[in-house]
């Protein structure tokens, strides 16, 4: 599917973003393993999402669409899932699949985990190996990538893991995983990593303890309890909103207004390096809502200037520097980002990802080891460009926002997995008054 965007006007009006895709996946999974019904609002139906209730309801979860975003999940209780008759088809949803690979772990049967071509070329083992000290055999092709198999164990392990690197999926898998084990299963993490999981244990009855551990966490789940059933409502994605964001800052004389959209801070690193860029970027109407804050977004025109981006940043922002990206490329100065390994291992090799965008779009920068040197325009980038997204939907999206500041049109391949995260992309934006249009 190919996606072209060219440069709008200004962008105005007031809109909701879809809700939050690591809150949603969290909020299914939870609602399988209570005992009783939970009731879910705001859940974003995007394919990630989606394969996730699909994969839970082969494990004999319930789940009942009540309304749009609203649905009901009759759980099994904590260890009452039931072996798969068939594969796992996880889509493109890697926090899909490491999360499930979790609580499958410590369920007494086998499950088989497939994917796309782009999952299934991921790697697995930060996931794997914790899961394995905690008694499940996982056979996988080499780099113990999908398709594999997970055979959980009767007798589950609870372990003390530290984090090779930071990582909120592998904490979660095994935290997950720690559920079903007896005792206490603790989770170190060299840097505080977004803590959706912690935040919703606790929601569902879970006892969780989180203390300080150098720059980072330590974080323990005592096993076995009964998690208790009830009502989550998703705030709007965060990550979804960046390109929302991004576009109003870019577009000369927009105004544009995000309602409901989660501020937890371990995701909000985003809106720090634009406001030091100086983005026209005012929180408003700060509130929480079952254990999660959100607030309502206004963001205007602005001039942006080049700023260093911390490395000590990238764990509240992993998924959102295609999009900076995309600022750096129309700010005055070269932007810098480091601390980008992670990139490699997303539904693309992200970081080579912007780079062959930047090139296509005539941006220039440098490559560096961990991160990239954005020279910016101080103004629109030349644009003009066909970008190949390998279909990573963050790139796809990243690069019509590009377009839509650009001085000629810029043109995405392989866009079809926008939906994965954020259905409705283009009519939303098109509300706005960005000209995007299908080809072909």
């Amino acid at each position: 599917m190919k996606l072209s965007a060219s440069r709008a006007a200004k962008l105005e009006g007031t809109v909701s973003v879809p809700g939050d895709k690591s809150v949603s996946h969290r909020a299914l999974i939870l609602g399988a393993l209570a005992a009783g019904t939970t009731n879910i609002r705001g859940l974003l139906e995007g394919d990630d999402v989606l394969c996730t209730k699909d994969a839970l309801a082969a494990m004999g979860a319930k789940f009942t669409r009540t309304g749009e975003g609203a649905w009901r999940a009759e759980g099994r209780g904590v260890g009452g899932l039931s072996e798969p008759t068939q594969v796992l088809d996880l889509g493109n949803s890697g926090t899909g699949t490491r999360l499930l690979m979790g609580v499958v772990a410590v369920h007494a049967f086998t499950s088989f985990f497939s994917g796309d071509a782009s999952l299934n070329s991921r790697p697995m083992r930060r996931v794997s190996d914790p899961l394995r000290k905690m008694g499940a055999q996982i056979v996988a092709r080499s780099g113990d990538r999908l398709p594999l198999a997970v055979i959980g164990t009767p007798e589950p392990v609870p372990i003390s893991y530290t984090l090779p690197v930071p990582s909120a999926q592998v904490k979660s898998a095994i935290l997950l995983a720690g559920l079903g084990a007896p005792g206490e299963t603790t989770v170190i993490e060299p840097e505080p990593t977004r803590d959706h999981t912690e935040r919703m244990l606790t929601r569902f009855g879970a006892k969780v303890r989180v203390t300080p551990e150098g720059k980072g966490r330590r974080i323990t789940i005592t096993g076995q309890p009964e998690l208790v059933p009830g009502n989550i409502h998703v705030p709007g994605d965060p990550s979804s909103a960046a390109f929302v964001m991004v576009a109003a800052l870019l577009v000369p004389g927009s105004d544009v207004r995000i309602l409901g959209v989660g501020t937890n801070p371990l995701r909000t690193g985003l809106f720090d390096c634009l406001r030091e860029m100086g983005a026209d970027l005012t929180i408003e109407n700060l509130r929480e809502q079952e254990g999660e804050p959100l607030a309502d977004l206004r963001v205007r025109g602005s001039n942006l200037r080049a700023i260093d981006v911390p490395p000590e940043r990238a764990p509240s922002m992993i998924d959102e520097y295609p999009i900076l990206a995309v600022a750096a490329a129309a700010a005055k100065g070269t932007t810098r980002m480091t601390g980008l390994a992670e990139l490699k291992v997303k539904e693309s090799d992200r970081l080579s990802a912007i780079s062959r965008g930047l090139t296509a779009c005539g941006v220039k920068f440098t490559e560096m080891a961990d991160g990239l040197a954005i020279e910016g325009c101080n103004g629109p980038a030349p644009g003009g460009g066909l970008v190949d997204a390998k279909l990573d939907h963050r790139i796809a999206m990243a690069f019509l926002v590009l377009g839509l500041a650009a001085k000629a049109p810029v043109t995405v391949d392989g866009a079809e997995t926008i939906t994965t995260s954020f259905p409705g992309f283009t009519d939303l934006m098109g509300k706005l008054g960005a000209p995007i249009q299908t080809l072909g």
